[in-house]
């Protein structure tokens, strides 16, 4: 077994290595995130916490959380109020943006702010995105979609809980982070779709300075789907994995390092993969078919972290007995020091 005095010593080298590459990037500002103490984030997320909050949003109560429904109104609900509890800032005073997601349904995008400093306010953004909406009851049975997307929803949660307690401790980013729950993926992407016309024609607008968020003020986008199983591992077999879909959309080199840098500084060390189990024309595929296509679309850089689709997906029994809460929760911890680095 090496000793400590030597691993401390690897870890300094790759600290220094990891600030090199930020340096590079353009991003030197972020060279204090690597020696930062991070338990503070890490505490706020455990196994028991991310099974009630899925257990919640695949409950009987939500019905399946079907866009337009009961149910669905209930998940947006217990959102509006966890990003309320987190101090997220809403945008024109609520939290719940209502568009039609078509056949005269409505749809509900739930999105808050957190802002990189209120002392040095800024006007570059990252959005992280978790869609909230499922199947619903279909044929008299419910669909309860635990990994899809409540893992999602939890995962972004959990983010909120993180980054809040670092701006708590008096930390500052150079970035402002966007929080968005997508209504209405299964209605053809409807939610994300809406969130962009928002952009596009200028009415999202920044809280702290009222002025409109446009396209080239937003650096980056990550979207949580399907984040919570163990059931499709990558060709090791090993059940640790986290697929990163996109990462190559980012806008450096130094930026595409930092999810494999990270990985291993903070000891996640997660089995990666930038691909959807090896094929060019399936991860073209999937990358495709949730929230962060229509940012992607419109040359935002992009990044789709899942776990895969497995053989539980759109099916009754899609519980959160069925998921792998440590593997999740390591997931969280990985992103939201990656989405560190890359607020500046």
């Amino acid at each position: 077994m090496p000793s400590k005095k030597k691993t401390d010593k690897n870890k300094f080298i790759f600290l220094v290595l990891a600030v090199m590459i930020c340096a590079n990037a353009g991003t030197l500002g972020a060279q204090s995130f690597w020696i930062s103490n991070d338990n503070a984030a890490h505490n706020l997320v455990w196994k028991e916490k991310l099974e009630r909050r899925i257990e919640f949003l695949s409950d009987s109560l939500c019905e399946g959380r079907a866009t337009g429904t009961r149910g669905a109104t209930e998940a947006a609900f217990r959102i509006m109020s966890h990003f309320r509890q987190a101090g997220l800032m809403p945008f024109d005073s609520t939290y719940s943006k209502s568009f039609i997601a078509g056949e005269g349904v409505t749809g509900h995008n739930i999105m808050g702010m957190l802002p990189g400093s209120r002392t040095r306010p800024c006007d570059s953004y990252i959005i992280l995105g978790a869609h909230y909406d499922h199947l619903g009851i279909l044929g008299g049975k419910m669909y309860p979609g635990a990994d899809n997307n409540a893992s999602g929803v939890a995962a972004l949660m959990s983010l909120c809980d993180m980054f809040s307690a670092m701006k708590t401790a008096g930390r500052a980013y150079g970035r402002n982070i966007i929080f968005v729950c997508f209504d209405a993926k299964e209605m053809n992407m409807a939610g994300s779709r809406a969130v962009w016309e928002m952009i596009e024609n200028g009415q999202l607008k920044d809280p702290l300075s009222g002025k409109p968020i446009t396209k080239d003020k937003i650096y980056a986008m990550a979207n949580m789907e399907q984040i919570g199983s163990s059931l499709a591992p990558l060709d090791s077999g090993r059940k640790d994995y986290l697929i990163a879909l996109g990462n190559n959309t980012l806008p450096s080199e130094g930026t595409r390092r930092l999810l494999s840098l990270c990985n291993r500084f903070y000891g996640t060390m997660l089995e990666l993969s930038e691909t959807y189990y090896g094929s060019a024309k399936f991860t073209d595929i999937f990358y495709g078919i949730s929230d962060q296509k229509i940012f992607a679309d419109n040359g935002i850089p992009a990044v789709f972290f899942t776990s895969g689709i497995t053989l539980n997906t759109f099916k009754t029994y899609d519980t959160v007995e069925t998921l792998d809460l440590d593997v999740l929760r390591k997931r969280i911890i990985l992103i939201f020091h990656w989405a560190e680095k890359l607020l500046g």
